[in-house]
């Protein structure tokens, strides 16, 4: 038999009077760790007679290790024993810090430790109960029958910590002679067998880690065919379902064999643990808080792997299989690093109970618990935060919308959460539905309110079918809470028809949100089942609007920046008859431009209902131009042009002379002066936009006659190209401009032409129109989107009556391949041959818009009250700015520059109400930076205070 100690020893009572020849006994012969048996009087042993030898080990911060007799570091590395034929007896581990003998038993801790007659023959006060003058041959005659009772607790011992023994054998009562139970006394035999299960639970616990590397993770590694899928799937989900158990079960490995071996050389009687937990508690806090924090997502990889992969359920039911699996399923095994420290805590607890006053572990054992308690509780926050991102993951697999709409929520984000969620009821508006009540599954992201209805499919599977598409918390306002509540009737599940009729009514309490665009289209009264649901939801919505705010205040894509706001107003009702001393208001802005002028001066052209007003940016404006509510202004920096279309005319005239005229350096005839009408003689210009092809730039616009509209393009001519010519040609021809290609014949319903990269687009009532002005004849005008496909696509088909039933607004190039047509509620998108992309899916505006501006890598769209900010490629909402008479100043979308907009003021007095202009200027993404290496260089003694 193996045996873990090198020498029997038993302690010898007080009463005992014979004594044995010293000479007979060796130092080895008393070591610290036999039973001493109590007194004649109680019959129990003594626990607490101290002696000044009393040590105790100490793992307390702060206080310096001392010499301990017994323990070594507690996760050193057990070596192997040499196994001793003699039978062993050894005294309660109580016991060891309260009473010790003069002689100490070496062991593996005590380097340094002196052994030999000096040592073992050092006397305290006097005759010692411990002395061999106190031994006699009855005692011996007992020493010889505990030892060989010994024997039987060492093999038992062996057996346990292989795992060898009966489960109902696995007690400390059990691995224990008798004698030694009665001995003790009831308070003692319960805390040894607490002791015992903290042995036996971290033995079970590093059993089923290793099970789950066996059992589970080795075979799916090794699986021919992959059971996962290919090798980055599995990796994948190896990663995120096991997270590191590894690390976890290396840490408790290395602390069960510390504890083993305290057990093995205490036992039956173990003094105390605390020194090896608190160590080891130190060193897996760190791996145990990712786990514990990554658990939920874990648990819902295998569970949506277990539901739609057949050969990993197979895989899982061939794992039940195993016996030492016990009928266990994963989630159980991977539940047990989350269950283990707070069971742990439990057992630690009720061992401080049973300690006794005096004992070293009421100093220890609170220390562990306090920093178990803390960990645990510093775990919660993120369990809460993982088990929210697997709610919301469900919910986002069971979601169903409607067919043919990308509606992009982004739910791969890792901002992307689930605030709140709960079934709630809609009552029907139609009075003929014989049951007005809806059940709703109600959803709260932190981006989006989601309206579903629930449907279970075969399997058990559960789908949310997306009744109303989904509100963006920028748009979603908030209706009443307090409303009385209102009385339900259901119907009895069971019994009579007559019972089905009669139903049962109860109270539910409704409240009201609506979209801030359709404030009536779009305005559900749902109905909480109880006040304590309906304030819940109230409290979720407020708190997720207001987070949702600071979020999109913080990370604007563009800053509305003020231009100007009380320089142009328009009548309001505190106006009074203006007087000759008082300037008039200038009217609503319809137009803005800003332009340099020599000298690197900004000025700013501001066309108002009034006129053309120019001027310094921030400012006072001149009314330069007497041209009322102008349909476009273009500003051609380069060729030092500025293009105005108004009423039926296209002009042109010098930036560098409206900028002399607006300082008064010239007088307004030397404006005229420089006047070029490049349209408007032959019909009424509709349109016009100005843009880049190829190297030239292109001026675009549409002239109605009495029986079509024709599309002209006109190039711009740089200025050292313009030769000199007679005043005949100045007056009746065009200097600046010359045509491009040939003049282009649509449909009479043709209202906005914009500039491609090689054609240009015209928009029609029936859609878009594309044209080569420069080889009309080699290129057939095509109608985009070609909707031939429509008759054998269900998508198409669709998408074509949403196409017919929209106004086209324009096209917007996404990059090589494909292109976007952007409607004013909805956009899609197109291939370069003009054919629907993506499966002929649409995206839907949250607005009705009335113009739009393409910024790479988004999409403008304005509306009276709303801006949206939309990202090209995906259709993501990724901002919205809200105001009051909203009206984009530039139309030309093709051409960059500042982009100004115009909006209700803040000024309302005698001189009118304002109007605001505003520049919306893009913004950078703020990064971290690091100085450059060896940039910093520390000034001597700057650290002195710190002691550093």
């Amino acid at each position: 038999m193996e045996n873990y100690r090198p020498h029997p020893y038993v302690a010898i009572p007080p009463e005992a009077r014979q004594l044995v020849n010293p000479n007979t006994l060796t130092a080895e012969a008393y070591s610290s760790y036999a039973f001493e048996l109590g007194s004649a009087s109680d019959g129990r042993l003594n626990l607490l007679d101290a002696t000044p030898t009393a040590t105790r080990p100490t793992s307390r911060l702060s206080v310096p290790p001392r010499s301990r007799s017994r323990t070594r570091s507690t996760l050193q590395s057990v070596p192997p024993t040499i196994a001793f034929p003699e039978p062993e007896l050894y005294r309660s581990a109580s016991q060891r810090s309260a009473v010790h003998p003069p002689y100490h038993r070496s062991s593996k801790s005590d380097s340094g430790h002196t052994s030999g007659p000096e040592y073992d023959n050092r006397d305290y006060y006097g005759a010692s109960p411990y002395s061999p003058s106190f031994l006699d041959s009855k005692v011996n005659m007992l020493t010889r029958e505990l030892s060989n009772m010994s024997l039987q607790s060492e093999e038992g011992l062996r057996r346990f910590q292989n795992g060898e023994l009966a489960e109902k054998d696995e007690e400390w009562h059990h691995l224990v002679p008798p004698e030694a139970r009665q001995a003790l006394g009831k308070r003692e035999v319960e805390r040894q067998s607490v002791l015992f299960e903290v042995f036996k639970s971290e033995r079970d616990y590093v059993t089923d880690l290793n099970l789950i590397r066996e059992v589970f993770i080795e075979p799916l590694v090794s699986a021919s065919p992959p059971i996962i899928g290919d090798a980055n799937r599995s990796q994948s989900f190896l990663s995120t379902v096991f997270w590191n158990l590894d690390q976890i079960c290396a840490r408790h490995e290395q602390m069960l064999a510390a504890l083993f071996e305290r057990q093995r050389e205490q036992h039956p009687l173990v003094h105390s643990v605390s020194d090896i937990i608190l160590e080891a508690a130190f060193q897996f806090q760190v791996d145990y808080e990712s786990y514990i924090k990554h658990y939920p997502l874990a648990e819902q990889r295998h569970r949506t792997e277990l539901k739609y992969n057949k050969h990993y359920q197979e895989f899982m039911q061939q794992c039940s299989q195993d016996p030492r699996v016990k009928k266990r399923d994963l989630i159980t095994f991977l539940s047990r690093a989350v269950t283990r420290l707070p069971r742990l805590n439990l057992i630690l607890e009720h061992l401080l109970k049973l300690s006794d006053s005096d004992h070293p572990d009421n100093e220890d054992l609170p220390l562990i618990l306090s920093v178990l308690n803390d960990f645990l509780k510093s775990t919660q926050p993120g369990i809460e935060a993982a088990e929210s991102k697997v709610k919301f993951w469900d919910l986002c697999e069971s979601l169903v919308f409607n067919k043919g709409e990308i509606i992009e929520l982004d739910w791969y984000n890792e901002t992307r959460s689930l605030i709140h969620a709960s079934p709630l009821a809609r009552r029907s508006k139609s009075e003929m539905d014989w049951n007005p009540w809806h059940d709703l599954y109600v959803a709260l992201l932190n981006n989006f309110l989601l309206i579903t209805k629930e449907e279970k499919r075969p399997g058990g599977f559960i789908k949310r079918l997306v009744v109303s598409r989904p509100i963006p918390l920028e748009y979603l306002r908030l209706g009443g809470f307090d409303d009385p509540p209102e009385s339900r009737k259901e119907r009895a599940e069971e019994g009579s028809i007559l019972d089905n009729f009669r139903g049962s009514n109860r109270s539910v309490y409704p409240f009201t949100i609506y979209h801030a665009v359709e404030k009536s289209a779009r305005r559900y009264t749902l109905y909480a089942p109880s006040e304590l649901a309906r304030t819940r939801w109230q409290n979720a919505l407020v708190d997720a609007k207001g987070v949702d705010d600071v979020r999109r205040e913080a990370n604007q894509w563009f800053v509305p920046q003020l231009v100007e706001d009380g320089a142009f107003r328009v009548p309001g009702p505190r106006v009074i008859r203006p007087t000759s001393s008082k300037r008039p208001p200038s009217g609503r802005v319809v137009q803005a431009v800003s332009f340099t002028a020599a000298g690197g001066k900004t000025f700013m052209a501001v066309g108002c209902s009034s006129g053309i007003f120019v001027g310094r940016r921030g400012e006072n404006y001149r009314k330069i131009l007497s041209f009322e509510n102008v349909s476009s202004m273009i500003v051609l920096q380069e060729f030092n042009k500025i293009i105005i279309h108004h009423d039926n005319f296209l002009l042109s005239y010098s930036l560098e002379v409206l900028a002399r005229v607006a300082q008064y350096q010239s007088p307004a005839s030397g404006l005229d002066a420089s006047l070029e009408k490049i349209a408007g003689q032959d019909g009424n210009v509709l349109c016009c936009q100005a843009g880049r092809m190829g190297e030239r730039t292109i001026i675009v616009y549409a002239v109605k006659t009495f029986l079509q509209v024709t599309v002209y393009a006109v190039e711009v001519c740089n200025p050292s190209e313009i030769r000199t010519a007679s005043s005949r040609t100045l007056q009746n021809g065009m200097l600046s401009f010359r045509s491009f290609g040939e003049p282009l014949y649509v449909p009479k319903d043709a209202f906005s032409v914009m500039l491609l990269a090689k054609t240009i687009a015209i928009c029609t009532e029936r859609g878009i129109v594309i044209a080569n002005p420069a080889s009309p004849a080699k290129s057939a005008v095509t109608l985009i989107p070609d909707f031939s496909g429509a008759s054998s696509s269900s998508n198409t088909a669709d998408l074509k009556i949403r196409c017919e039933t929209a106004k086209p607004l324009g096209l917007i190039r996404r990059d090589a391949t494909e292109l976007m047509v952007i409607y004013d509620t909805m956009g899609c998108y197109i291939t370069k041959h003009g054919q629907p992309a993506r499966d002929s899916m649409f995206i839907r505006w949250e607005i009705k818009a009335t113009s739009f501006v393409h910024r790479p890598p988004h999409v403008l769209l304005f509306s009276s009250e709303f801006i949206e900010i939309r990202d090209v490629q995906t259709g993501l909402l990724e901002q919205v700015i809200e105001a009051v008479d909203i009206r984009l100043l530039l139309h030309t979308p093709s051409l960059r520059g500042p982009l100004y907009i115009a909006m209700r003021g803040q000024k309302n007095d005698d001189d009118g109400v304002s109007d605001r202009i505003v520049e919306l200027t893009e913004t950078a993404e703020i990064t971290a930076t690091t100085p450059a290496s060896g940039s910093f260089t520390p000034v001597e003694g700057m650290w002195d205070e710190w002691d550093m």
